[in-house]
């Protein structure tokens, strides 16, 4: 290969690394064309599935700043997965892949800045992807909602009936509260301190006895 086809090969290989969510790194040791052709089928826009050389990706890798741990897993017949959507629906699909087709190997993988060894990368395939997790969240929220709307329902009823029962304990309370007061409008008045003495008390001391 030409210097300059071996710089731009780095480059398209760092500019990868760089722009990617995600590396996970086989070995395609056997593996058809056809086999290949269904791999990349398999995974569609989610990652671009590339056979590369070890030398070259060494040297993108390390301009890209990925872990060196990552690099030394570059031996033998290479292929990156680079991801560009769910890193955990990648996994899946190459897992899967692997377990149809035992000639491709999962050896590691570079994800958000760290590397990852094949038994790692086989812990993310076993995650839930982003999908069933957001399905999952939606579903919550929905419920919540619906919840939410059937409190909101039940509001103007609780209301009324806290009303009702606010307003007859009330009557009974001004019920109880005004009992004393017509107890005292039956009661007798007092005579006036003033009032016309008896008739007989009123007879002069001096008046003739009777006859």
């Amino acid at each position: 290969m030409a210097k300059a086809e071996k710089a731009a090969a780095i480059a398209e290989l760092k500019s990868e690394f760089e722009n990617s969510s995600g590396a996970v790194l086989t070995e395609y040791r056997g593996l058809t064309v056809a086999q290949l052709k269904e791999l990349r089928g398999n995974l569609g826009d989610n990652a671009r599935f590339a056979v590369v050389k070890n030398t070259l990706t060494r040297r993108a890798a390390g301009e890209a700043g990925v872990d060196e741990r990552f690099s030394e897993l570059l031996d033998g017949p290479s292929a990156i997965a680079f991801v560009k959507g769910d890193v955990v629906e990648a996994a899946k699909g190459l897992r899967d892949f692997a377990k149809a087709n035992p000639l491709l190997v999962i050896k590691g993988g570079f994800i958000d800045g760290q590397s990852m060894d094949a038994s790692e990368v086989a812990k993310l395939a076993d995650l839930e992807s982003r999908e069933v997790i957001l399905a999952k969240l939606a579903g919550a929220m929905k419920a919540n909602m619906s919840n939410a709307a059937a409190l909101f329902n039940a509001l103007p009823t609780k209301a009324a009936q806290l009303a009702e029962a606010l307003r007859v304990k009330r009557e009974a309370a001004g019920e109880t509260a005004e009992a004393p007061a017509d107890a005292a409008v039956d009661a007798p008045a007092d005579t006036p301190a003033d009032a016309p003495a008896d008739t007989a008390a009123e007879a002069p001391a001096d008046a003739p006895a009777a006859e």
